[in-house]
């Protein structure tokens, strides 16, 4: 392919050449996605159904429940359709959607899990000031902030990465189609452009889990000066 305008599918990775590999690889997504979800489904379920549930940390374990159906569902049925069918194709415009949506649902993720952390922090460490800082609007606008800040990435990310002239081919290296891999295929400098982006979300991902080491050590600090008869 000689630039973006011409590419109408990408190649996908094919993890067997041979038919009988491809359905082990099939069965093997189908029971893990599967599994994804029953666990996430019941958990969905028994918090959406059981009035005693509706707390604060249930709710933040609700939206990540459904980001992490969002992700997996994003990538494993293609790629087992791809097994089933022989085939490592997929649409250019299915390749946007796939990076779009899998940046949102893992950035949300990230982020909803900071928040949780933080849940946690206020209950064990703060809790007589839990229900003033963790009322229901707050958590409404604190999980609304952790969907708005996917999608914002997944607008900067999708635009700058598809705006690209591809000339390195159209074979992505991974079964799915992701940022870095699809930047291998570019032939202009601008992905610089789309690597300080990929650079800026990963600081702010690893911002996350440093706050969340903290959190938590702040909450192993405040169990551990209670006393065992407390």
């Amino acid at each position: 392919m000689s630039n973006s305008s011409s590419t109408t599918q990408f190649l996908l990775l094919a993890f067997a050449n041979a038919q009988g590999l491809q359905l082990l690889h099939f069965w093997l997504f189908l029971g893990i996605y599967l599994a994804a979800l029953l666990g996430n489904g019941l958990i969905i379920t028994a918090i959406a159904c059981d009035h005693r549930l509706h707390t604060p940390m249930y709710f933040f374990l609700l939206n990540l429940s459904v980001l992490d159906l969002g992700s997996v569902s994003t990538t494993l049925p293609k790629s087992m359709a791809n097994s089933l069918g022989n085939t490592r194709t997929i649409s250019y415009y299915g390749c946007a959607f796939q990076v779009s949506m899998f940046v949102v649902f893992v950035t949300g993720e990230f982020y909803l899990l900071a928040i949780m952390a933080y849940d946690r922090y206020v209950a064990i460490c703060k809790p007589l000031h839990y229900v003033t800082l963790l009322g229901s609007k707050t958590c409404a606008k604190m999980a609304a902030a952790a969907w708005g800040s996917g999608f914002l990435n997944a607008v900067l990310h999708t635009a700058n990465t598809f705006s690209l002239p591809l000339c390195q081919g159209n074979t992505i290296d991974q079964f799915f189609c992701e940022i870095p891999q699809i930047l291998n295929l570019s032939c202009s400098h601008s992905y610089l452009r789309e690597a300080g982006l990929l650079v800026v979300s990963i600081s702010l991902t690893l911002g996350c889990f440093v706050f969340i080491v903290l959190s938590y050590t702040q909450i192993f600090r405040a169990v551990l000066r209670i006393h065992s008869e407390q």
